[in-house]
C-alpha cells in the first residue's frame, strides 16, 4: 500500500470514537498498520465496550488496510507495555504513537473531588506517559519515531469547570517538549495538536441562547476528520524537522502556538523588598499580564 507513512506501524489511543477514529482510519488509508486502542468507556471513563475499537478496525480492513484492537486501559503502566508487545507480535514494528484518549470530570473547582482531579489526569497525562515511555526504548533502539499527542485550548487559554482538564492538557504539553528534548538525537520528533472539533466531549456546551446556538452550529462544522490530516503529516516522514511544537486544527484553518517566555522584565541594583514591588511590579507589568480568557474569547470569529 502507498501513502504518506506506507509501512509504518501506529498506535492510536481513544481510536473508537471521534478525532481518534478519524486519525486511524486516515492513517490506516495512508498506508499504516494501526493498533486501535480504545476500552469503550463513558466519557465520564466509566464501563467497557470493545464494540467501537472494533467498528474502527472493521472499517479499516473494509477499505483494504491493516488493523488489530486493544481494549487494554492506558493509565495502567504495565498495560502499555502489553498494548506495545501487541503492535510489535502484529506488524513487527512500531513507528508512531497518536496519545488521543481522554475522558471528562467537569466541575467547577470548590466542588471538584479528588476522584474528579486523579482520573482525568490518570487518563490523560499518566496514560499519555504510560504509553509514550513504552515505546520509547523502540524508538531508541530503530532511530526513528514520531509522538502525536492531543492536548486542548482549555489548557493553553481556560475554561470554566475544567481545571483538572486543563491541568492534564498543560502536562501533556510538557511531556511532548520533555520527549522531544530528550529523543532529538534519536531521531524522535514529539508534536501536540490542539483539536477543534464537534466530538462528545463538547456535545454538553450549553445551547440555549441565540449566540450558544451559533456557536454550537460553528463547532458541528468542525468535524473530527478535520483533525486527522495534521496529525497524519506531522507521523510522516515529510514532517522531519517538526517537532517540540504545539500546532492547532480549526475547521480548515491551522495554527501554530507560541510557547511561554519572558515578555517584560524589571531590575533593581540594590534588589526587591515587598514594598518596592508594590510601588513598581503592577505598573510596570500591568500592560503585559495574561488575560483571564476563555478559550471562546480568544478564538471570537467563525471558523473558516
Amino acid at each position: 500500500m502507498t501513502g504518506i507513512v506506507a509501512g509504518k506501524t501506529a498506535i492510536v489511543t481513544g481510536a473508537g470514537r471521534g478525532i481518534g477514529r478519524a486519525i486511524a482510519l486516515l492513517l490506516a488509508a495512508e498506508g499504516a498498520r494501526v493498533v486501535v486502542c480504545d476500552i469503550g468507556a463513558s466519557l465520564q471513563g466509566e464501563g467497557s465496550d470493545a464494540g467501537p475499537a472494533q467498528e474502527t478496525v472493521e472499517a479499516i480492513k473494509k477499505s483494504g488496510g491493516q488493523a488489530i484492537t486493544s481494549t487494554l486501559s492506558i493509565a495502567e503502566p504495565k498495560n502499555a507495555d502489553v498494548i506495545v508487545k501487541t503492535a510489535l507480535d502484529a506488524f513487527g514494528r512500531v513507528d508512531i504513537l497518536v496519545n488521543n484518549a481522554g475522558i471528562l470530570r467537569d466541575v467547577i473547582f470548590h466542588k471538584m473531588s479528588w476522584s474528579d482531579w486523579s482520573d482525568v489526569i490518570n487518563v490523560h497525562l499518566n496514560g499519555a506517559f504510560n504509553m509514550s515511555r513504552a515505546v520509547a526504548g523502540h524508538f531508541r533502539e530503530q532511530n526513528s519515531g514520531c509522538y502525536v499527542h492531543m492536548t486542548s485550548t482549555s489548557g493553553l487559554v481556560g475554561n470554566f469547570g475544567q481545571a483538572n482538564y486543563m491541568a492534564a492538557k498543560m502536562g501533556i504539553i510538557g511531556l511532548s517538549r520533555g520527549i522531544a528534548l530528550d529523543m532529538a538525537r534519536f531521531n524522535v520528533r514529539s508534536n501536540c495538536i490542539a483539536p477543534f472539533a464537534w466530538t462528545r466531549m463538547i456535545e454538553s456546551i450549553p445551547a440555549q441562547t441565540e449566540a450558544e446556538k451559533r456557536r454550537v452550529a460553528a463547532f458541528q462544522q468542525m468535524t473530527p476528520e478535520k483533525i486527522a490530516p495534521l496529525a497524519v503529516y506531522l507521523a510522516a516522514d515529510a514532517a522531519a524537522g517538526i517537532s517540540g511544537q504545539i500546532l492547532s486544527v480549526r475547521n480548515n484553518e491551522i495554527y501554530l502556538f507560541n510557547q511561554p517566555r519572558p515578555v517584560r522584565t524589571i531590575h533593581r541594583s540594590d534588589g526587591w523588598t515587598p514594598e518596592k514591588l508594590q510601588a513598581e511590579l503592577k505598573d510596570a507589568f500591568a500592560g503585559s499580564f495574561t488575560p483571564l480568557e476563555r478559550s471562546e474569547q480568544v478564538f471570537n470569529w467563525d471558523p473558516i
